[in-house]
This record gives C-alpha cells, sequence and structure tokens, in this order.
C-alpha cells in the first residue's frame, strides 16, 4: 500500500503539477494585489475624503478583520469540500467585492467592502498553498510553495505600481482592476485547476480518480497500484491540531505567524503614509515601498531550497534575528540609506512570512493542511489587524518614526525564539515533522 505523497516523490515533476503551481501562484498574486493596494492608496484616500493620516489605521484593518475570518472558516471547510470548490468560491468573492470597493461613497462603505472581499482573500490563501504542497514532491515542497506564494509580493509590487502611475486619476480605477483580474481568471481555474488527490481519496472515496490524475502526472503509472487510504471522518478536524504530538508546535506556530504578520502589515499598510509625511513624493513613497516585497522575493527564492536541505526552523531563525536588526535600522536610516534598509527588511519580515508559510505546509500532514494553515495565518490575522492600528494609536500620541521602528523590531525577535524552540522539539535529534 502506498500514498499519492509516496508516489509524487518517485517521478518528475510533470506539466500537470506545474500548471497547479502556476494557477496557484496567480491566485496568491491577485490576493497580494488586492490586500496590500489599500496601504499603497491611503496617502490618495486621506487626502480626498480628509482623512488625517493617523486615522486610517481602521480602514487598513478592516480587510485584515474579513482575512482572518476566511482563514479560520474557509480554511477548515476546505478539508471538508475540496480545495478547488474554495479556491473558486473565494476568487468569486474578493473579486466582487472589491468591483464594490471602487465605488465607496465613504469610509463606512469602505470598511465594509473591504471586509467582505477579506473574507475572499484569507478563504483563497490556505488553500492555494495546500494544494500546492499536496501536488509537489516532499523533496522539493518547501521549495515550490515558497516559490508559488512569490506571487503575493509580486502582486503587491504590481499594486504599488499600477497606484504611482495612476497617481493622477485616483483610486478608484486601481480597485476596478483588482476585481477585472480574477474575474479574467476564474474560468482558467474552473477549467485548469484539479481538485486535491487526498480529498478525492478520503473525503471522495474516488480511488479511480486519484489513478487517472495520477497517470496525467506520470504516464507510465500503474492505475492497479493499491493506494493508502482511510475513511474520512465527519468532524471538521480542527481537533487534530491539538493532538498531544503538534499541540506544542501549533501554538508556538501560532505565535510566529502572529507577531510575523503584526510587523509585515503595519510596513505594508503604513510606510507609503509614513514616508509621504517624512517628505517623499507620493509616487516616490510608493515605489519605495515595494522594496518590502522586492526584498521578499529574493528571499524566498534563496530560503525555500534551504529548507528542503537543512532544518527549516534555523534557516526561518536567521530571517526573524535579521528583521529585528533592520526594522530597528530602518527608523535610524539616513535618506541616502533608507532604500537599502527598506529592502534588507523586506527581505527578513516579507521573506520569513513567505518561509513560514511554507513551513506550515511541511508541519502539517496533508489530511489537516488547509486546516493547520488557514489557522496558523487566521491567528496570525489578531497580529495583522493590531499592528496598523497600534501604529494609528502611536503616532496620535506623538511617537516619533524612529521610535515606531524600534518597537516594531521587537515581534520579529519574540518570532525568532518561538521557531527555534519548534526546532527543538520537532526537528532535534535527527527527527522530522511529516
Amino acid at each position: 500500500m502506498t500514498t499519492p505523497d509516496d508516489l509524487l516523490d518517485q517521478w518528475r515533476l510533470s506539466p500537470l503539477q506545474w500548471r497547479v503551481i502556476i494557477l496557484c501562484s496567480l491566485v496568491v498574486l491577485l490576493d497580494g494585489f488586492d490586500t496590500q493596494v489599500i496601504g499603497y492608496l491611503g496617502p490618495a484616500l486621506s487626502k480626498e475624503w480628509e482623512i488625517p493620516s493617523e486615522q486610517l489605521g481602521p480602514v487598513f484593518s478592516a480587510s485584515l478583520v474579513g482575512l482572518m475570518v476566511g482563514l479560520l472558516c474557509v480554511g477548515v471547510l476546505a478539508d471538508y469540500y475540496g480545495r478547488r470548490f474554495c479556491i473558486l468560491c473565494c476568487v468569486a468573492l474578493f473579486a466582487v467585492f472589491t468591483l464594490l470597493t471602487a465605488f465607496a461613497q465613504g469610509v463606512t462603505d469602505l470598511m465594509l467592502w473591504r471586509f467582505l472581499a477579506g473574507i475572499g482573500l484569507g478563504g483563497a490563501m490556505p488553500n492555494a498553498l495546500a494544494l500546492t504542497g499536496e501536488y509537489c514532491p516532499r523533496r522539493l515542497r518547501a521549495t515550490l510553495t515558497i516559490l508559488m506564494f512569490c506571487g503575493f509580493s509580486l502582486g503587491s509590487i504590481i499594486g504599488g505600481l499600477l497606484t504611482a502611475v495612476l497617481d493622477s486619476v485616483g483610486w478608484r480605477p486601481v480597485f476596478l482592476t483588482g476585481a477585472v483580474l480574477p474575474l479574467l481568471l476564474l474560468p482558467f481555474l474552473m477549467r485548469l485547476l484539479p481538485e486535491s488527490l487526498q480529498f478525492l481519496l478520503e473525503r471522495k472515496q474516488d480511488e479511480r480518480g486519484v489513478h487517472a490524475q495520477l497517470a496525467r502526472i506520470n504516464p507510465l503509472h500503474d492505475a492497479t497500484t493499491p493506494l493508502l487510504w482511510r475513511r474520512a471522518e465527519g468532524r471538521l478536524p480542527v481537533t487534530a491540531l491539538f493532538h498531544e504530538e503538534r499541540r506544542q508546535g501549533t501554538l508556538l506556530l501560532w505565535l510566529v505567524f502572529f507577531c510575523n504578520l503584526m510587523v509585515f502589515y503595519f510596513l505594508q499598510n503604513w510606510l507609503p503614509t509614513l514616508f509621504t509625511d517624512a517628505g517623499l513624493a507620493r509616487q516616490d513613497a510608493v515605489l519605495m515601498s515595494t522594496l518590502i516585497s522586492w526584498g521578499g522575493i529574493v528571499a524566498g527564492l534563496l530560503s525555500g531550497p534551504l529548507m528542503d536541505r537543512y532544518n527549516p526552523c534555523l534557516v526561518l531563525a536567521g530571517l526573524y534575528l535579521g528583521g529585528t536588526v533592520f526594522v530597528a535600522l530602518m527608523g535610524l536610516a539616513s535618506a541616502a540609506s533608507l532604500a537599502a534598509a527598506t529592502f534588507c527588511a523586506g527581505f527578513c519580515v516579507s521573506g520569513a512570512q513567505k518561509s513560514i508559510n511554507g513551513f506550515a505546509v511541511l508541519f502539517y500532514p496533508v489530511r489537516m493542511r488547509s486546516t493547520g494553515v488557514g489557522w496558523a495565518l487566521g491567528i496570525g490575522r489578531f497580529g495583522s489587524i493590531l499592528g496598523p492600528v497600534a501604529a494609528g494609536y502611536l503616532l496620535s500620541w506623538g511617537w516619533s518614526y524612529a521610535s515606531l521602528m524600534q518597537v516594531a523590531a521587537l515581534p520579529m525577535l519574540v518570532a525568532a525564539l518561538a521557531i527555534y524552540l519548534v526546532g527543538r522539539r520537532y526537528y532535534g535529534a535527527g527527527r522530522h515533522s511529516a
């Protein structure tokens, strides 16, 4: 008896597997565009609606609250109803409400549509990660999952560039673009995106369908090979995250995600506004802020192969320690060195976020992968909500940019310690979490 995972690890990557990676990357690219663009548009919204910049925190956090709801609910439902179905529903959801965002007439409208779009955004991400991880061989899983997730940063960069180009036109065309693109992608997803092998095998009990998909990956696959499967339980698998062997790792991972996302979304949402308030032109402030995403892409290309080859927790701990240093240095950097400090901070903070997503795919077995990744990201969203809101309060109390950056560096140090403890517990003495 063998599992689909065992077979994939013996074969070369096929066009079908690359198709899954590319389609899921496009989903998270649009996710990254839609999630991050509100931060780039902060200065324009502040000017048009005469909102003081320190009051933008709730606007930034509205979609993040929706993201948290989507992550906690849809990730679980996908382990029950299928990853493909949930991805399609979530892409349609965030496309429709992003379209409505483009026609918002005030702050209340904007916050409502961003919240509802956030539910779709939050549900799409863990399922794209889980589906990619399931179609990747174990020997390349971290590399390919993190490579796929680089689409998120690329979407953020595209959002920043489009915001800068359309600065004279206004913010509404940017949201219109963010709605039209997923609507155009949706028919391709419906036609080309396959369903989870594990879902077909355990929930649908469709062994013939699994053999058909495996034959598309490797035409030499023997369809009479007996596959190992077990009947899926009727209950949703949230409690499985707290079985004795994974309880400590789950709680520590939640702490890491909380700290990482707190700093990441503080930087993504506030840097354009902070740079503008510091005297940079709006277009320059937006372009400077995209260095966070550029740094994250470079880090993701390097960290994936390292995590597949070495102890992934040590790789992550190094990124978090680097983030502690470079985020603090951003508050002390001169005008000449600010770009370098911002890129290095993005390398560590955004790069670590991609890498910890990849690690969660490695840490949780396939039967609970959407749930595990979704809940880790969902709990982390408390941090992503707290970061922008807390920054708004600190600015309203008169805190300086330098002080803000020094405080923002502290959660990265906590994340470094937490992931080190995960490594000692699950990757020490030759052990490797499955």
